[in-house]
């Protein structure tokens, strides 16, 4: 598999594209003025605690409270079950009071009309680690799956720690998955980089007043560079001078390995048209997506979850139908991996494969799934397919959707994704008119509705037009207004 990643500037954006054997894979964008909040600390205060929740609302300065429930706050001596297992946290009214101020961190970004989920796990990230103050204990990424080189990892940082006199300092690490094969130097420069930016963020936790932000994770052209895993990139390109700057230092220090990899797009055609990436991510608004066997998806997604279908359309097959089922399925199986990673769709999945009746059919469309989701780097968890064809999954969320970022409701619609016809309209007005009290000595009335429900009342509708006049004994006068959607009406008694 060959990944290049392509990072596009202008003015008022960045964003980063990441394409697997010239298909993209995934795209992140980050607005000016509006950059992500995951990974920023704040000194919050705590604003509201709902005992009934086991949770808090804590304000960190931004236009709505941040949301912590017991299980995120940080306890001394987390409590213990029996059977050695955690126990459930204690009462929140026990861990935190209504104006405390509380060093928190963003773990998801406010989404719809929720506010940021927090945590007082505090850490910070590096290239190879994460640093974790409150605990003490060494964490690997399960993407590093050969034991020996696990524990050659632990003991490389056990050393690492040791030689940078920070054992004393104590706190926990996570090993990333980039930081597979690297050596002890490495892993040191790391873990004193780490505790230098700590002690800066415990210096501000104690300078700066409540509801201030007191660290910042890098933007994301330098986030790119931090958490591209080196083995499998074979190229960064970047289309602005300055940024392409910034990443080169950031890079020299940080990932020299990475310096011969990154270089600067002088071409003048924009670098996503040059790969087809701003038809792609046109495409992943769209809620149709086609597949080449001439079957297709449907995707609708709500507040509570994301649904998406399985049809054939006009894939016939050349066997039998059960063949053109299972074909079908294992060519969405694919597609739908690729899809939830662009469009960055997150929490309750439900998967409407089209129903097989082969046992074994459905092992090998889910094997085929499992596979895909493989190679996804966010974590999820997923079902087997039912009788029904129906797969359940979940995929952690914690930022808003492609579609989300990108769009907003329909102003005519509301998000509903219909209008109500012509014709609804058209009766609704007539029945109005005729419904209407406290109209006595009215000389008429004027109907201001879209082109479209006037035409279709003074001709299809004539007859109960005629009917409603001598209903109230007054005329019905019409007028068009082009800035009217079709749900749109307004009567006025003269």
């Amino acid at each position: 598999m060959k990944a290049e990643i392509l990072v596009n500037i202008t003015p008022s954006e960045t964003r980063v594209a990441r394409l697997e054997d010239g298909i993209l894979v995934d795209i992140a964008i980050e607005r000016v003025g509006n950059r992500s909040l995951v990974g920023n600390i704040y000194n919050g205060k705590v604003v509201r605690v709902m005992p009934g929740m086991q949770a808090a609302f804590v304000e960190i300065g931004l236009e709505k409270a941040g949301f912590i429930h017991a299980n995120d706050i940080m306890q001394s001596q987390p409590p213990v079950s029996g059977d050695g297992k955690p126990a459930e946290a204690p009462d929140i009214r026990e861990l935190v009071r209504e104006g405390q101020t509380l060093p928190v961190q963003v773990i998801k970004e406010p989404i719809s009309s929720k506010g940021a989920r927090l945590s007082t796990h505090l850490s910070v990230s590096s290239r190879y680690l994460v640093y974790m103050p409150g605990v003490d204990h060494v964490g690997i990424s399960q993407r590093i799956e050969k034991e020996e080189e696990r524990e050659r990892l632990r003991a490389q940082l056990d050393h690492a720690v040791d030689a940078g006199g920070m054992k004393e300092e104590g706190g926990g690490y996570i090993i990333r998955t980039v930081a597979d094969g690297v050596a002890e130097d490495e892993f040191r420069t790391d873990v004193e980089y780490l505790h230098r930016l700590w002690g800066l963020v415990k210096d501000k936790m104690t300078r700066l007043p409540a509801k201030t932000c007191i660290y910042h994770d890098l933007p994301l052209s330098l986030r790119t560079m931090r958490d591209v895993a080196a083995e499998d990139v074979e190229r960064i390109r970047v289309d602005s001078i300055d940024i392409h700057k910034q990443m080169y230092r950031f890079t020299e220090n940080f990932s020299p390995e990475m310096l011969e990899k990154l270089e600067h797009y002088e071409d003048k055609r924009p670098i996503f048209s040059l790969y087809g990436v701003e038809d792609e991510i046109n495409k992943s608004l769209e809620r149709k997506v086609k597949l080449k066997s001439g079957g297709y998806l449907i995707f609708d997604q709500t507040e509570a979850m994301t649904t998406i279908d399985v049809n054939t359309g006009g894939f016939v097959g050349h066997r039998n139908l059960g063949e053109t089922i299972y074909t079908t399925n294992l060519e969405a199986a694919s597609a739908i991996a690729r899809q939830l990673r662009l469009r960055n769709l997150g929490g309750i999945i439900i998967l409407d494969f089209i129903d097989m009746k082969d046992p074994e059919h459905r092992r090998q469309v889910m094997r085929r799934l499992e596979k895909e989701l493989e190679l996804d780097h966010v974590k999820m968890k997923v079902t087997g397919v039912s009788e029904l064809g129906l797969v359940e999954m979940t995929r952690k969320r914690t930022s808003e959707s492609l579609q989300r970022l990108l769009c907003e409701p329909c102003e005519h619609c509301q998000g509903r994704g219909f209008l109500k016809s012509v014709e609804t309209t058209s009766f609704s007005i007539l029945r109005e008119i005729i419904n209407h009290t406290g109209t006595d000595g009215a000389k008429k009335r004027l109907v201001l509705a879209s082109p479209e429900v006037v035409e279709r009342i003074l001709d299809q509708e004539a007859a109960y037009l005629s009917a409603a006049e001598q209903e109230i004994n007054c005329p019905i006068v019409f007028r068009t207004e082009g800035s009217y959607s079709q749900e749109q009406y307004d009567i006025i008694t003269v």
